[in-house]
């Protein structure tokens, strides 16, 4: 997974809010001729949160087809351990090849309840769990050392950004536990995660501009030769930066924005749902220079 950047399709819905299958198969169709290191569905970018079981089945049993194991198929779970192993049992029956688990659902919790749940979700399931620690979740060191104990679970991603505390865990974790690097626009931060032995990112921007997700991928893991550093900075400076700023304008952007962006390349992508909401005629419009901006960065067309 670490060699190409992982796509976290978004899951596509008709105007009245009912889910559009076809639209995310071809969604999803342009995803995978971008070559990405693996498929993420139903997940935060796909809006999880928001799908039913009967639409997670739909969409994972798409990607696991549409994908045909050309990349892993990770799929979402998440909420308590009891609704995560209902979901985890979905994607098994739909042949993905593992789950990310989500945070949980609105408490706050000790080490102890935080390991219980993966402990209890792995004993329910065959599919290799990631655990993603972001928001209410935070693993300490020693629950690290418990957790990749835990037969089954595979792998953590990483939303928190704490660098001092990653490398901690990373340094505690046996050889061959991946870690993933899962901070909202993951390429603003991609070169201090590297730093600290965590190169695999997750990337929204992929979801609508693989152009430039590629770009900048190929630019950093080249490193300074043929001039790539310089891509590097000038793809931060002149386009990440700038999408991050407009990100955090309104709570939700992180998903609104990345779908806003996919229509305006004409994919069949459709609103979000509510509780989230489409971006403002203004913010549309600052997105679409943007997204001009990075596409001549890379050369490609809007």
């Amino acid at each position: 997974m670490a060699r190409g950047v992982l796509s976290f399709p978004l899951t596509s819905f008709h105007d009245d809010g009912s889910l559009d299958l076809d639209g995310f198969r071809t969604h999803l169709g342009a995803q995978l001729a971008a070559g990405p290191g693996a498929v993420f569905p139903a997940c935060g970018t796909g809006e999880f949160f928001s799908l039913d079981e009967d639409e997670y089945r739909r969409v994972v049993t798409a990607a696991v087809e549409l994908t045909a194991g050309q990349v892993p198929v990770v799929a979402g779970t998440g909420y308590g351990w009891a609704q995560a192993a209902r979901f985890a049992r979905i994607a098994e029956d739909a042949g993905a090849d593992a789950l990310l688990v989500l945070p949980h659902y609105l408490v706050a919790a000790p080490q102890d309840g935080l390991v219980g749940q993966l402990e209890r979700l792995a004993e329910r399931t065959r599919l290799p769990l990631i655990a993603y620690q972001r928001g209410q979740v935070a693993y300490s060191v020693e629950s690290l050392r418990r957790i990749v104990r835990i037969p089954g679970v595979v792998g953590l991603k990483d939303g928190h950004s704490d660098l001092d505390r990653l490398q901690r865990l990373t340094l505690a974790a046996p050889e061959g536990f991946l870690f993933f690097n899962g901070a909202a626009t993951a390429e603003i931060q991609a070169r201090a995660y590297a730093a600290v032995g965590v190169p695999a990112y997750s990337s929204a921007v992929h979801a609508f501009a693989p152009e430039i997700a590629g770009a900048y991928h190929t630019a950093l893991r080249d490193g300074d030769g043929n001039g790539n550093g310089k891509t590097v900075e000038k793809l931060l400076r002149e386009f990440y930066v700038p999408f991050v700023e407009l990100r955090d304008r309104v709570p939700g952007y992180g998903v609104s924005l990345v779908k806003a962006a996919a229509r305006l390349r004409g994919r069949p992508v459709g609103p979000v749902r509510a509780p989230l909401t489409d971006p403002s005629a203004t913010d549309l419009a600052d997105l679409a220079s943007l997204l001009s901006t990075g596409l001549d960065l890379v050369g490609a067309v809007l």
